[in-house]
This record gives structure tokens, sequence and C-alpha cells, in this order.
């Protein structure tokens, strides 16, 4: 049986420490859909494709949308997939208002979860405290403030804990500082972790949060091997 969470030992209250730094995250290009042989342009017809993620046919030109896209909204399997968790703790965690899917809740009833990619680096980083014995009390202190952060200056942040508590370091200073009281602590690079995300969504199934149409995930390893077959 897989814990939820609710079952860990209640710590201290969660110790903050925050500096926002005001830094952003540069755009990341995507690259086009190769040409037909002979330098044709690719059918007209067909979808056409980016690396993330590959489009419909009749969708709008805004379509090569990178994972982090306010337009990219994921279900509730792409999330547990690309966070590591089960579909019982991202549903218990949604209802018990720990995590709630920022894009669309289930309301009304015939709809489909939806959570952003910020939500899901959210979730990724639950199961990684949650891991470490870190208390619920605790995480959902450090999930208000995850949220409550603007986005761009989550890249910049160092989430340290000693187990029972969650602290936000946003200089490296603030970390030394730390180091210095002698506690074993453990440090989450929220950066590694959004990279690492970025690139597992991007190969996962997407839904436009505009129109609903489906966003198709685009593995490099697949698009490697079709190139590859092209030219054999």
């Amino acid at each position: 049986m897989t814990s939820t969470g609710d079952d860990v030992a209640v710590g201290g209250v969660c110790s903050v420490h925050v500096q926002r730094t005001g830094r952003t995250v540069a755009d990341r290009g995507w690259e086009a859909r190769p040409a037909e042989p002979g330098g044709a342009e690719p059918a007209r017809g067909g979808p056409r494709i980016g690396r993330f993620p590959a489009v419909q046919g009749g969708q709008p030109d805004i379509e090569r949308l990178a994972p982090t896209s306010a337009l990219v909204g994921y279900r509730g399997p792409t999330a547990c997939a690309a966070a590591g968790i089960t579909y019982r703790q991202l549903d218990y965690w949604a209802r018990t208002g720990l995590l709630e899917p920022s894009v669309r809740s289930v309301y009304p009833a015939s709809t489909h979860r939806l959570y952003s990619f910020r939500d899901i680096l959210t979730l990724k980083i639950v199961k990684r405290l949650l891991d470490a014995g870190v208390s619920l009390q605790n995480i959902r202190v450090a999930v208000t403030h995850l949220q409550s952060a603007e986005i761009g200056d989550l890249a910049g942040l160092t989430l340290m804990c000693d187990g029972a508590t969650v602290y936000e370091c946003s200089t490296p200073q603030q970390v030394v500082d730390l180091l210095k009281g002698g506690q074993g602590v453990f440090g989450i690079a929220v950066g590694a972790v959004w990279k690492e995300l970025e690139s597992s969504l991007g190969r996962l199934h997407a839904e436009r949060t505009d129109t609903g149409e489906t966003l198709v995930g685009q593995d490099p390893a697949d698009e490697l091997a079709q190139r590859r077959n092209r030219a054999g």
C-alpha cells in the first residue's frame, strides 16, 4: 500500500528564508520539422511537428510550445509519470488540498484534471521531501511558498531540509550559513529538478489549454531513429 504522506509524523513549523532574486528563465528554442527530400516543404495537409509538441493539423500558428508554456497542460497520468508518484497519491493530495491542479480541476465531473508545469514541478519536490521523512505539515508550508514565488525565481532556489524543517535558500551564502549549524541536512536544487522535468515532459503527451487539442510528445531517440531510417 502506497503512502500518501498523511502518516508522516508532524514536525515543527517550517522556517523559510525568502529572498527573491528576480531571476528569469530564458526561453528555449525548438527545432522545426525537417524539409521533405529534395528540399520540398512539408505537406500542408499533415501535422506540422516541432521537437515538442507535435501539433495536430488545423491548430493556430502558435504551435512550437515549450513544456513550460502556459498554453500547455498535463493530465493526471502524465503528471504522475513525470513526478514519480502514484495516481492514488495525486488524487489524495488534490482532494485534501495539498496541491490542486491550477489549470483545471475535476469540476464539472465530465472533465479531467489538468496540471501546469509548475504544478508538476511542485509535485516532484513534494515527493522528494516526503521520501526524506519531512512532515506533511512542513511540506504544506513549503508548497505554499513554492506556489507563491515568481515562476522565474524558482530555478534559483535551493530547499534545504534537516528531516524536520524545510529552509528556502535563494543565495549560496544562505546555504553555507545553514550548513555551519552542524546538523545533517540535504538539499534540493529546484533548478536541477526544473531541467530534469522539462526534458521528461517534452517526451510525454500534453493538451493545449486554449483549444483542448492533444499535443504529442517527441522522444529524441525516436526522432533520431526516424532520421536514420529515412537516410537508409
